[in-house]
């Protein structure tokens, strides 16, 4: 733990020498730097000490393509315990305490994968576990998404321009990466994790790409300005952008160089700790166990096996390594979702890495009967789950699918290896952070530290004087979010409205689009005066399409066309507004995630692995409407179905009618269904490219390589549209009724704490 009045010393120190300022002269980037500065020194004992006992004992890493931080300056705070003191100290000596919130989200991650990943580390440090982070340092990340007209564009990240404050580069254990026509320099980068109530200090280690040879003064000198410079561009492209296009071949080239990176370096990186403790190279799988999340760092099993074989061990005993080692963690049933990458773009990555590859293939078919490698390209997935000894979904029913659609072969032969590790989220920051009034209320009510035990609240009776409290602190929730609208999105929305929230990646599956037509369904209703007992609600929806995602970005233009029209509609406005939040990020789900009533988690049954947004927002009091998917199942389970807006077809209903659905049919049957699919294409809406008419078409004749209606929007038009009214009605009705719901799903979350899944990782896989 950290000391607050010796931490607020350091800051005025440090921005006396580097600033010449008091706390109340400094902007906000120099008291953002400062106190990140402070903190370090403060905690610099406890982090080296906790770094160097991980390597005495059996340890894990967890390697990720993503690491969805959100800011960090206040949730460090927080975990250090200090947060208030600082604010007090600070406020005293006239610094704008407010301007802390400034801080840029790092651009490491886009959704629930790197979140996750960024709530197992804070997990981890809190229950004092041996984990250690690995990733990338995106120059750019992801993108900053930017609204222009009613369309997504896309915008550079720039956010290690002025809020990197948090990284500690260490030059001495930068490694050399091989590439097949060059070679990177991977540096690490640490970020420290900050357990709550404890002086574990966790680190997230970025590899950073660098060239050997950044510039070449001969070529400069004889005019060859870009040449000059071209080994450098090379290398850093590497590093500069999270999920780089994969169109064409070079795309993908890129992408697979950034994999191979991350697990290259990791590799080297483990291995050169493992053998700084003075164990044999042998004992290796006995003090480590390496967390694969999700296919894009699977590299890592090839390129072990390479280093161990470049060491003298033989390749059938790195092998036998290699599987003791890497444990795998599965996040999405479509087949469409795992990577195969061709064994041709691996042979222009690295000629040993196409070599290992091929024989564990061999292997693979001499041991098990199976193919790593089918029709020239090799699955990932298939890799993993066979050089593993660990492979887990993510939620109950998507364990069992994993079991059942996407490796039955496999798990025919290693039962033994699948388990399941539900999904979990820190209370840390998706609770005392984001929603400090509902914890103080909670707190109130809990025997022990829910921030510590999130596990406490199963203990507190849902009575009515408590479910009234909510209430009221959600109603501040929203009055918050709504000035936080006004002032970042220039939509005005009452706080007296419903709030019905739904925030996520932009896919198909996800299913905005449904959303979005059942919201042009109710208003219809409204203006036509067919739907007159409808309580005002706002429709929130946020989130990313990929750049390449032509129809996921024409969903985005549907719903911004909604807004438009809607918000501008004197006749219904006092009834429906509807608000694209642009650019959703970590840092906005804070803002909506405890302000919202109604949690729409809406994918088609059987296509959504678990989920963790349904999570947070059930912790902060919304209440799920929802498939039967992911896990809303156990949410559902944990709080009561009756406490829940359950709708929709389930797996059993669409696996039985797969061969014979008809769209079609159900369009030309239901007219009030034809009027919403219509709207894409005669409500009037600006689609100069025909994008809006493309979804319609893909939903009754199908496109691309989809079916018609392939994630059966129209199916589930009419039990969606009947179950949000059902729900809209009782929050009017009943608001009594609909709190005591909210509560119960309060107090039931219990068990959706990522401690709790770490718990599960460090027992049952990494025996930690």
């Amino acid at each position: 733990m950290v000391n607050a009045k010796l931490l607020y010393r350091d800051l005025c120190r440090i921005l006396k020498a580097r600033h010449f300022v008091l706390p109340k002269e400094a902007t906000p980037h120099m008291l953002i730097e400062a106190t990140a500065q402070a903190a370090l020194i403060q905690a610099g004992d406890a982090w080296a000490k906790s770094h160097s006992a991980y390597a005495k004992h059996r340890h894990a890493a967890y390697i990720s393509a993503e690491f969805l931080t959100g800011r960090l300056i206040l949730n460090n705070l927080l975990n250090l315990g200090v947060l208030e003191e600082m604010k007090t100290l600070l406020a005293a000596s006239g610094a704008d305490i407010t301007c802390l919130e400034e801080e840029a989200d790092p651009a490491l991650g886009n959704g629930g994968l790197g979140r996750l990943a960024a709530c197992f580390l804070d997990s981890a440090a809190s229950m004092d576990a041996p984990l250690m982070g690995y990733g990338l340092k995106y120059r750019y990340g992801l993108f900053r998404q930017k609204i222009q007209g009613l369309d997504q564009a896309e915008e550079p990240d720039e956010w290690l321009t002025s809020d990197d404050n948090w990284s500690v580069r260490r030059e001495e254990d930068a490694v050399l990466v091989p590439l097949k026509d060059f070679c990177v320099k991977a540096v690490p980068y640490d970020m420290p994790v900050f357990g709550y109530k404890t002086d574990t200090v966790g680190t997230l280690r970025l590899w950073q790409t660098e060239s050997l040879h950044e510039f070449d003064f001969a070529l400069f000198n004889d005019y060859k300005y870009d040449e000059a410079s071209l080994n450098k561009n090379r290398a850093e492209d590497i590093t500069r952008v999270l999920y780089p296009n994969d169109w064409d071949d070079k795309g993908r080239l890129l992408r697979l160089r950034q994999e191979y990176v991350l697990s290259s370096a990791t590799m080297q990186d483990l291995i050169r700790l493992h053998e700084k403790s003075g164990r044999s190279l042998r004992q290796l799988p006995h003090f480590l166990a390496v967390q694969l999340n999700d296919t894009h760092p699977v590299l890592a099993i090839p390129e072990l096996i390479r280093l161990l074989t470049q060491k003298g061990v033989s390749f059938d005993y790195a092998c036998r390594m290699a599987q003791e080692t890497f444990a795998f963690t599965n996040h999405t049933v479509m087949p469409e979702a795992l990577e195969k990458w061709s064994m041709q773009l691996i042979g222009m990555l690295s000629d040993e890495i196409s070599a290992i590859l091929k024989r564990l293939d061999k292997r693979a078919k001499r041991q098990c009967g199976l193919a790593l490698i089918k029709d020239g390209r090799v699955s990932m997935a298939d890799l993993a789950v066979y050089m593993s000894f660990s492979v887990n979904g993510v939620a109950r029913i998507h364990s069992e699918l994993v079991k059942t659609r996407l490796f039955p072969d496999w798990y025919k032969l290693f039962p033994e290896r699948f388990n399941n590790k539900t999904n979990g989220v820190t209370q840390r920051r998706w609770l005392a952070l984001c929603n400090p009034e509902l914890t103080a209320l909670l707190q109130s009510k809990a025997d022990g530290d829910c921030i510590k035990d999130l596990g406490c609240l199963s203990g507190i009776k849902p009575d009515a004087q408590l479910a009234k409290a909510l209430l009221q602190v959600k109603r501040l929730k929203k009055q918050q979010l709504s000035a936080w609208l006004k002032l970042t999105q220039g939509v005005d929305i009452p706080d007296s409205f419903i709030f019905d929230i739904q925030i996520k990646r932009i896919h198909e599956y996800k299913r905005q689009l449904l959303n979005a037509l059942g919201i042009y369904d109710l208003y219809m209703d409204v203006k036509d005066g067919k739907l007159k007992d409808l309580p005002p609600v706002a429709f929130l929806i946020g989130g990313k399409a990929a750049p390449g995602y032509a129809r996921a970005k024409a969903v985005i233009r549907y719903v911004n066309s909604l807004a438009q029209l809607i918000n501008n509609d004197t006749s219904v406005n006092g009834k429906i507004r509807v608000c694209f939040v642009n650019n959703y990020c970590c840092s906005a789900a804070e803002k909506l995630i405890p302000a919202a009533d109604l949690s729409e988690q809406i994918s088609t049954a059987g296509t959504e692995a678990s989920g963790t947004g349904n999570m947070k927002l059930m912790m902060n009091g919304a209440v799920t409407l929802g498939t039967w998917d992911g896990a809303n199942i156990e949410i559902a389970q944990a709080a009561g179905e009756e406490n829940e807006f359950i709708f929709g077809a389930r797996i059993e209903e669409l696996d039985a009618i797969a061969d014979s659905y008809d769209p079609m049919a159900l369009y030309e049957k239901d007219a009030r269904l034809r009027r919403a699919v219509d709207s894409l294409t005669d409500a009037g809406f600006p689609d100069e490219d025909g994008a809006l008419k493309e979804l319609k078409t893909s939903l009754l004749e199908g496109a691309s390589w989809h079916k018609p209606d392939h994630y059966y929007v129209l199916k589930d038009f009419e039990s969606y549209r009947d179950a949000r009214l059902q729900a809209l009605r009782l929050y009017r009705n009943d608001p009594a009724a609909f709190s005591m719901m909210a509560l119960k799903n309060v107090l039931a979350s219990g068990i959706f704490s990522s401690d709790r899944t770490i718990a599960q990782y460090c027992e049952e896989i990494w025996k930690i």
